[in-house]
């Protein structure tokens, strides 16, 4: 192997799929591929996701939507944060569905058509709370209504509506009810404007939503995080998901040192006894956070052992005590803990941080692999 490799389980990513889908029969799946497929591969991650029975795929940009297609992926995709600029014609050209949540993002979106005569399939965006995305309440008829005007000139079609929660990866959070409410009032407005229909796909829920509120699951479902393994709401546990990644390396070089010798940039720990440490060839160029530095712990030489020290841009170091320890022998930093190995949840708590932002960091020194 190279000196650091992030393993990714395909049929992880499957099954986790076929297991959203069963929490939402009768919905559509559609999975969010966006970030590489959250650190997992952009590529291989989606086709494991349409393998698990995933319908259709979404992504941020334009651009990860074009690789999916230049790598031979059909399956329809959305893409949503379109801000001026993006390829639109690339887009239309390439039959990937766009998202709006205002007036001059549908008149950019129509104009595209025209150049390329290929007319949008267009997803309307409300916000319902989430304070991010998507048109304000006072603003959606305005917004309906310059995508009708658009679609009856042939421009565009009218394909989706929908939203994004704020909290409902908080259990009970009382915005859940709130959002649902003002989306069920956004929907009405739209179906009295003429922009409804069976046709037309109602969406909002994300993975804590798929998993844990039926009412949320209108015609699609959105997961992201879970389709790879990681719990939405760990406070609920794993919901039988299996995560997808493990983070390895292989050590660098092993040195004995006396007591009292300082490791690492600032000398944030210092041996209290002849030891022997272990150089890890992985760091915060690689995603391995700073904020680790005395922290995170790894499996090496069968047991954990925490990072000892500052994290480096390139390394960062172990402690192995009298414990034998080589070049070449494997530490992993994080997977499905079945090798006794932190996951990527522990390192999140560790950290103060969640689960997503600890796989979406591994960089692209750090090569997949796929099994």
């Amino acid at each position: 192997m190279t000196p650091a490799e992030a393993r990714v389980d395909l049929s992880a990513i499957r099954e986790n799929v076929a297991l959203l889908r069963e929490h939402a029969p009768g919905a559509l799946t559609m999975v969010a591929v966006k970030a590489d497929a959250y650190g997992h591969g952009l590529v291989a991650g989606a086709r494991a996701c349409l393998e698990g029975g995933a319908e259709r795929l979404g992504t941020a940009y334009i651009r990860e939507a074009l690789e999916l297609r230049a790598a031979g992926v059909t399956a329809p995709i959305l893409s949503w944060i379109l801000p001026p600029g993006e390829p639109l014609d690339d887009a239309l050209a390439a039959d990937v569905e766009l998202s709006a949540g205002a007036p001059w993002l549908v008149d950019a979106i129509a104009e595209a058509a025209g150049r390329t005569g290929r007319a949008a399939r267009l997803h309307l965006k409300v916000d319902t709370g989430n304070g991010r995305g998507g048109a304000a309440a006072a603003d959606w008829p305005v917004l309906l209504d310059r995508a009708l005007a658009r679609q009856a000139e042939g421009t565009v079609e009218i394909v989706g509506l929908w939203s994004h929660f704020a909290c409902a990866d908080i259990p009970g959070h009382p915005s859940i009810d709130v959002q649902l409410d003002a989306f069920d009032e956004a929907l009405g407005v739209a179906e009295k404007a003429g922009a409804g229909g069976s046709h037309v796909i109602r969406h909002i829920a994300n993975s804590a939503a798929n998993l844990t509120l039926p009412r949320a699951r209108y015609d699609m479902v959105r997961p992201g995080i879970a389709a790879y393994g990681l719990s939405p709401i760990p406070e609920l546990g794993d919901f039988g998901l299996r995560p997808a990644m493990t983070l390895a390396a292989r050590i660098a070089l092993v040195k004995r040192v006396p007591a009292d010798s300082g490791v690492s940039y600032g000398h944030l720990y210092v041996t209290d006894r002849e030891t022997t440490l272990g150089l890890v060839p992985l760091g915060y160029a690689d995603g391995v956070l700073r904020h680790a530095t005395n922290r995170a712990e790894v499996l090496a030489g069968g047991r954990r052992r925490r990072i000892a020290g500052r994290v480096c841009m390139d390394q960062f170091v172990i402690d192995v005590g009298e414990d034998p320890l080589a070049e070449g022998d494997e530490v992993i930093l994080f997977g499905d803990g079945s090798q006794g190995e932190p996951t990527a949840q522990e390192w999140a708590d560790s950290l103060g941080t969640i689960t997503h932002e600890i796989v979406t960091r591994i960089g692209s020194r750090v090569p997949r692999v796929y099994r």
